[in-house]
């Protein structure tokens, strides 16, 4: 017998169709095995896909796959299913509460500027400039952080827009611990376009996607690196990527990050698997 899962494709950090960053939100009565799941993510390719299961009133545990593998945290797909939640599945309460299993409890609510959501933010190291990040950027940074992710900070929003780099050798560049954060670089420097305080670009070759069109959970970690060189809480941040590009709105709060779209979506309808 063929079963049936409700599918929702979503563009999240988006006002309207094309912008922003593709995901996949499909809601579960339960986790189907962890091969399935990669295997219905692989299908749908598309940068994530998010996996709900209800556990309670306002609960929803939730998890994210790229085509390739399982992640720890995603903000465009962590939006998108607050989206489908708040949109489609009828829900109407103040606050949606996402129980995940490596980056504790997400919340998502209803702002001013569409959904806000509650995230951990990344703690930060600043580390050597290489000759591996020049070769793989195909440009110099000035400035080079661990967190979740590697940083590299440029001194001009063209220099990030000129980027044309090495997806190869990027593939290499990260932490030494195993497993997302290796091949997964983001790039950040002031100003930008539209008056946007920050402009950014990244790169997840580790998690099978050469370029991500919007990615909050790199936010996390550019907030308060470029929070604090900036001297403001409140940033206007524009991820560029041909053709589509994503405004996030931060503000860090304690050791949080909020972040703050609005998401379309883009298609509904039913995964037979």
């Amino acid at each position: 017998m063929t079963a049936t899962i409700p599918f929702f494709q979503v563009d999240a950090f988006a006002s309207q169709p094309f912008e922003g960053n593709q995901a996949c939100v499909m809601p579960l009565d339960a986790f189907l095995p962890d091969d399935v799941l990669q295997a219905i993510a692989a299908e749908n390719n598309v940068a994530e896909t998010a996996f709900i299961v209800p556990v309670g009133e306002g609960r929803w545990q939730l998890r994210w796959f790229t085509p390739a593998v399982e992640v720890p945290l995603c903000g465009h797909a962590t939006l998108a299913s607050g989206h489908v939640i708040y949109e489609h599945l009828g829900y109407s309460g103040d606050q949606i509460v996402f129980e995940t299993r490596q980056s504790g409890d997400l919340f998502v609510s209803r702002g001013t500027a569409g959904l806000v959501m509650d995230f951990p933010a990344s703690p930060l190291q600043q580390v050597e400039v290489t000759a591996d990040m020049e070769v793989a950027l195909g440009a110099c940074p000035m400035e080079a952080w661990a967190g979740s992710f590697l940083a590299c900070v440029f001194e001009t929003a063209g220099d990030i827009l000129a980027l044309d780099p090495d997806h190869r050798a990027l593939a290499e560049l990260g932490q030494d611990a195993a497993g997302w954060d290796r091949g997964n670089v983001g790039c950040v420097a002031p100003g930008g376009p539209d008056g946007a305080d920050i402009v950014s670009r990244f790169f997840a070759p580790g998690s099978g996607i050469d370029e991500d069109p919007a990615t909050g959970s790199w936010h996390c970690m550019a907030a308060p690196l470029m929070g604090e060189k900036l001297g403001r809480s409140r940033l206007s941040c524009f991820q560029a990527y041909p053709g589509r590009g994503a405004w996030v709105g931060t503000e860090i709060v304690g050791d949080r990050v909020n972040l703050s779209g609005t998401s379309v979506t883009i298609i509904e309808g039913q995964f037979r698997l």
